[in-house]
């Protein structure tokens, strides 16, 4: 079948089963969208009112799935405006692929217009890149993208195509999508010795890290929390990826971590880390996290073995294999004092609030929980917010809380929200935002009143730059340098003017009817809840300061 190149996109997209791509277009694209017009009753394209929303929207998309997400950017500004999206995704490993028009191939490296070199730009944020400059290898090398992007560790891939191979025409042949790489395993003596370190443990800590939402491995945590009989903690990327109603979980550890984990990690003799690469807001000071206890860290990629700390054995391979292994190696323990110590721990520090005037983030937050049954999808900015949302949200299940951990990029949420949306149609998503965040992002309510997404914006309206300030206030004598937003934006009169609707909350009798309000909307809407902007995020634990030392006030 003689197809032009963009044609050829089109059908190995169809190969890969894709069914929505988000972008924005642009003169390097042009015969991309034409052959869009021509597939658009089987591949849905979403147009963004910003390429770092299509970024992110696609990042949205495949963390709520699993699946691949794709965007689409013109060459230049369109294609580096796609940056910061593809680092987001990169850093907390999600599949993305990212499809960028360049100038022609004869035009490469003459400073043409709109040219820029995307390719290089985006070399150290991906897993792997390709410029094709020749149509014969545009369908395979679109294949190997979509592998490398879902095999392993997952992680965004970026095809670059020069506008003249997307005109060419070639020979297309369909094929089946590639098979994933192999995966790593633990020989049977690292298995062995795991099982024995699990066997004689009396206080084990079981923390779970993204990997486990990555591989499916929620199912087979639970069992094996279960048989070790162990509290479990889940990082920043992994909540829902263990059910917050169940009484083992104790919440996040680290920076803002809950006073019982750091408890935990005190006390224990067995650490096991299943998925997770030891980010340095989980350890805090590396030289005093866990010295006391032994390490045992699954993960399926080598290179996060001893980088961040030293782990006394370890165990290369997918989260869900390697567990599903490891449950057959050892018998049920029991360990009843261990964990009646964690219930008491639970009781005596309990997460709590209190501010001056506005309502409660913890309210308004624990009253969403309850309204949606734990059953929603949540996505975040970055702030204040998202360690609020992680705290006091109740995550049943994975791919339940989307947000930027490893980049921590503000401007994330609403994109990811809408990609979420449409990902899960069925589903209620809710971004939770600060000012900052949506000040960054708002361009977007437009496409969610566009396409009529059912996207709830819930804004934690604080006039400033709630975590930075947080930080100048303990550290920096209250010199709060440029991190008091007083721009005096009415942001339900900002909704309005995109076609959204909104509402606000200034007391807390106003949380539950306008949140009922919103959520049996069915349309986008904005709420506006106003809120003190000396709410701080606790615990937390200082810069240098132990994991097991959180401040539970300031």
């Amino acid at each position: 079948m003689l197809l032009t190149g963009a044609q050829i996109i089109m059908e190995c997209l169809l190969e890969q089963k894709v069914d929505t791509v988000f972008g924005y277009p642009g003169g390097a694209v042009l015969n991309i969208y034409d052959a869009l017009y021509e597939y658009r009753d089987r591949i849905n394209h979403i147009r963004t009112a910003h390429e770092q929303g299509a970024a992110h929207a696609a990042d949205g998309y495949a963390r709520s799935t699993g699946k691949a997400g794709v965007c689409i950017a013109t060459s230049g500004p369109g294609a580096t405006n796609l940056v910061t999206g593809i680092a987001t995704a990169y850093m907390d490993s999600v599949p993305v692929v990212a499809i960028t028009g360049n100038v022609n191939v004869d035009l490469l490296g003459l400073d043409s217009f709109q040219e820029v070199d995307i390719t290089g730009i985006t070399m150290p944020v991906t897993k792997h890149n390709f410029l094709v400059k020749h149509i014969e290898d545009l369908a395979d090398t679109l294949r190997q993208a979509f592998q490398i992007a879902q095999s392993g560790r997952p992680g965004p891939v970026l095809v670059d195509i020069p506008k003249d191979v997307t005109a060419k025409k070639y020979e297309y042949q369909k094929k089946e999508p590639l098979p994933f790489f192999p995966v790593p395993y633990p020989k049977d003596e690292y298995l062995q010795r795991a099982a024995e370190l699990l066997n004689g443990s009396k206080r084990p800590f079981l923390y779970l890290g993204g990997g486990v939402v990555a591989s499916g491995a929620d199912k087979e945590a639970a069992a094996f929390a279960e048989k070790l009989d162990a509290p479990v903690s889940a990082s920043l990327m992994a909540q829902g990826a263990f059910d917050a109603h169940d009484s083992r979980f104790m919440g996040m550890l680290g920076m803002h971590g809950t006073k019982t984990s750091a408890e935990a990690i005190k006390n224990c003799d067995l650490f096991v880390a299943v998925g997770t690469r030891f980010s340095d807001r989980v350890l805090c000071n590396a030289g005093l996290f866990a010295r006391h206890c032994q390490i045992l860290q699954i993960d399926i990629d080598a290179a996060e073995f001893n980088k961040n700390i030293d782990v006394d054995l370890r165990l290369e391979g997918d989260a869900r294999q390697v567990l599903k292994t490891l449950l057959s190696l050892f018998p049920q323990k029991d360990h009843a004092q261990w964990m009646a110590k964690i219930h008491a721990w639970q009781k005596e520090y309990p997460l709590t609030q209190t501010a001056k005037e506005g309502v409660l983030p913890k309210d308004v937050l624990e009253t969403l929980d309850r309204l949606t049954d734990s059953d929603a999808i949540l996505t975040t900015e970055v702030g204040q917010h998202q360690m609020w949302t992680a705290q006091f949200y109740k995550f049943r299940r994975p791919r339940q809380f989307l947000t930027s951990g490893g980049l921590g990029t503000m401007g994330y949420g609403l994109g990811a929200a809408m990609g979420a949306q449409i990902a899960n149609p069925q589903k209620r998503v809710i971004n939770v935002a600060g000012d900052g965040g949506l000040h960054m992002n708002c361009n977007e309510l437009a496409t969610a009143a566009h396409y009529h997404l059912p996207v709830v914006e819930l804004l934690f309206n604080n006039s400033v730059l709630g975590m930075v300030r947080q930080w100048q206030k303990l550290f920096y004598d209250s010199r709060f340098s440029q991190t008091t937003l007083d721009t005096n934006t009415d942001f339900c009169k900002l909704a309005e003017a995109f076609g959204v609707k909104a509402y606000r909350i200034r007391t807390k009798e106003e949380i539950e009817p306008v949140l009922r309000k919103a959520l049996a909307l069915h349309a986008p809407v904005l709420v506006d809840c106003w809120i003190d902007k000396d709410v701080n995020v606790l615990p937390m634990v200082p810069a240098g300061a132990s994991v097991e030392d959180p401040m539970l006030e300031m």
